[in-house]
């Protein structure tokens, strides 16, 4: 049996011997005929061979000089992060503490370093910023507050309730006496178990929200301070903070300039902003703005009107207008003798070219009512009397019996508001009335001496409206005292209830039909007359990025509610496919 086997294997191993010889010298052959013999026709086609050769590397130098030629062809100059944005400032800034935040300077300050509460967001809303969610019940006495989570001082703290609890019980603190003390008066505050922050109101307030755009302030740095030397703490001049930049250094110029430097606050509870900086150039006057610009340097600056920017003719900054919720007004002062006569209120209405005073305040909007479109969707609007200069006459010489009347117009230095004033004062002398145009500096005397005594027979003056309406401080009879703002001295029962009711109730169809029907009675008794929206005129160099076209602002520092997109500095980008 073993030789059995044995031979068979000596069988196969001759078999693939002799197969493997067969396939050596096939492969021999097959080598010599199809690659040694074929070499000698080298010769034959060795300038076809050059000549793809070239091709080849035509194309690839080709491939390469396209790449350089047309590189720009893929990208793009675009913002990047980096640089710093430098903003002129009227105003010393006295202190960093958001809550005696009162020149200019200080108040920029604050809204760059300081988160609040609620913010106004993009669309010129109430948004919101610190807090998470803000709920009222259903009677709108009650308001419930809760925080964002993970909030972060500049410090690297926890920002917390026990924070918005101590700033609160600051800004309610008498012997403080804070820019906010108005907001919360009469406001009970405690925390719930919940962790929810409660505001109980004495009654209720259908726009309770604006009044927490509130700054918040440290506990752990300012709880040891006393309240009667807060202001004068060291947290003033070196503040940690909330928002999205934090104090880097401040520098003294001269006795006209200080230098504020910001860098952003790595802690900052939303995006980084793109800027590597924030300066803010603090001056004392618009002459010393103006030089600034001049000079180029500082950026940009919200601190002139188009009447200031038509001097200046800077070749490289634009000017960027926006409106916001402040309206100019003609007020009457109902409780003088001379104008306390509605009907004669109504003649010198009719009789005064609203376009004409326009028109002196160049590039403004129209503005009939104490109520904006922006503010609330009411279905109706009341009609305004047309102009009618000839009705107007006749019928202020029937209450006057002839008799020529004196009534002057007092405005402030600011704007177009005296050029505004005079074309009122021209169509009153028209009109037969004896007309002269007083303009003061608008400053402490002037509030002292005339507007808080209503030392006036028509005032042309600026006011906030705010985001949503609420005119009662204007227009209750409340408020028309030395320290209310109802700089018409107007009283109406009938518009006192709609103004409180409607300011009490969060039924939106409720409030409109009220306010409309305050508004009737607005155009009936002319406590004043609309004349146009305030603008923010905003120059800027032209080549950094500044607040989008798309931010509505209610308010000035609203501006800065997409800080985070502003830029300065420039780089290539690739562009995508």
């Amino acid at each position: 049996m073993k030789n059995s086997l044995k031979k068979r294997g000596q069988k196969l191993a001759k078999k693939f011997s002799r197969v493997s010889e067969r396939a050596r010298i096939e492969g021999k052959e097959h080598i010599k005929e199809n690659l040694i013999a074929r070499i000698s026709h080298i010769e034959n086609i060795k300038l076809l061979i050059f000549e793809w050769c070239l091709l080849a590397v035509a194309l690839i130098m080709l491939a390469t000089a396209q790449a350089f030629w047309f590189g720009d062809s893929y990208a793009q100059t675009a913002f990047v992060d980096g640089g710093t944005y430098t903003e002129a400032t009227i105003g010393q800034v006295d202190s960093m503490n958001p809550l005696f935040a009162t020149t200019d300077s200080e108040k920029v300050l604050s809204k760059l370093m300081f988160a609040t509460l609620i913010a106004d967001d993009y669309s010129g809303h109430p948004g919101m910023g610190l807090a998470k969610s803000l709920t009222p019940s259903e009677d709108g006495k009650v308001w419930t507050l809760k925080l964002k989570d993970n909030l972060k001082w500049s410090d690297g703290e926890a920002l917390t309730n026990e924070d918005v609890m101590f700033t609160l019980d600051l800004i309610q603190n008498p012997v403080v006496s804070t820019v906010y003390s108005a907001n919360l008066s009469g406001v009970k505050i405690n925390e719930n178990e919940s962790g929810e922050i409660v505001f109980t109101l004495p009654s209720a307030y259908a726009d309770f929200i604006a009044m927490l755009d509130i700054p918040i302030v440290p506990k752990h740095e300012l709880e040891d301070s006393s309240p009667k030397t807060l202001i004068e703490d060291d947290f003033s001049v070196s503040p940690v903070a909330s928002g999205p930049f934090i104090l880097n250094a401040t520098q003294t110029n001269s006795e006209e300039e200080s230098v504020i430097y910001l860098s952003p606050n790595p802690n900052y509870y939303q995006e980084k902003p793109m800027l590597s900086g924030f300066a803010i150039h603090t001056y004392e006057d618009k002459e010393a703005v103006e030089k600034a610009l001049k000079t180029s340097a500082v950026t940009a600056t919200a601190e002139l009107n188009n009447k200031d920017v038509e001097d200046l003719n800077l070749s490289n900054f634009i000017t960027k207008e926006a409106g916001i919720n402040w309206g100019v007004f003609a007020f009457f002062n109902t409780s003088n003798q001379k104008l306390k006569n509605k009907e004669l209120r109504q003649a010198i209405r009719q009789g005064i070219n609203t376009s004409a005073v326009r028109d002196a305040a160049k590039s403004t909007m129209a503005l009939n009512y104490p109520i904006m479109e922006s503010q609330i969707a009411l279905s109706k609007y009341p009609a305004l009397p047309e102009f009618n200069h000839d009705a107007a006459v006749a019928k202020i010489a029937e209450i006057t019996g002839g008799e020529t009347l004196q009534i002057n117009v007092t405005t402030v230095d600011s704007g177009y508001l005296p050029e505004a004033a005079e074309v009122i004062a021209e169509e009153l002398r028209g009109l037969g009335i004896a007309s002269q145009v007083i303009v003061y500096s608008e400053n402490q005397d002037f509030i002292t001496n005339v507007l808080s005594p209503r030392h006036y027979d028509i005032l042309v003056y600026e006011i906030e409206l705010d985001v949503d309406p609420d005119p009662l401080p204007y227009y209750h009879s409340s408020q028309a005292s030395a320290s209310g703002l109802n700089l018409s001295n107007y009283r109406n029962a009938l518009v006192d209830d709609l103004l409180v009711g409607a300011r009490e109730t969060l039924d939106t169809d409720l409030r409109s039909r009220k306010y409309e029907t305050f508004l009737e009675h607005w155009v009936e008794d002319v406590p004043a007359i609309g004349l146009f929206q305030a603008n923010l005129v905003y120059l800027y160099n032209k080549n950094v990025r500044t607040f989008g076209e798309s931010v509505k602002l209610a308010a000035p520092l609203d501006r800065f509610s997409d800080i985070t997109n502003w830029a300065v500095a420039r780089g290539t980008k690739n562009k995508t496919p």
